[in-house]
């Protein structure tokens, strides 16, 4: 699986994403993360990408399962190889969401963590 919930645990909720990235994944995952996050309440994410391969083909443009998640979740913190940086925060809408959203390498996940806890 692409993209699958891992975790959850006090204020974040832990995402891990490989392999060729699917609507249809993420959309799966989106839905899981609204329902945690309604009955839990607001939270803070981790994504972890791992073996990361891209997304696959499509139409990107449906924003429905982000807008439902969007108000249950304070600080997005993703962790990556260096080279996927720059366009999973392009995916991810960094400075067009509400939300902070913040990428570190793929040995910062207790940076990643710190910053999730910050504020």
């Amino acid at each position: 699986m692409s993209a699958e919930i891992v975790n959850v645990s006090q204020n974040v909720l832990t995402l891990k994403v490989s392999g060729k990235l699917t609507q249809s994944e993420l959309a799966t995952a989106q839905h899981q993360a609204a329902d945690i996050l309604e009955k839990e309440g607001k939270k803070r994410m981790l994504v972890l990408v791992h073996d990361f391969q891209g997304w696959g083909k499509g139409d990107w443009g449906d924003l429905t399962g982000q807008a439902a998640i969007d108000p249950l979740i304070d600080r997005i913190a993703i962790v990556g190889e260096a080279r996927w940086r720059d366009l999973a925060l392009l995916f991810a809408g960094k400075g067009i969401r509400r939300v902070a959203i913040e990428y570190f390498p793929s040995a910062e996940v207790a940076q990643a963590q710190a910053w999730l806890a910050a504020a």
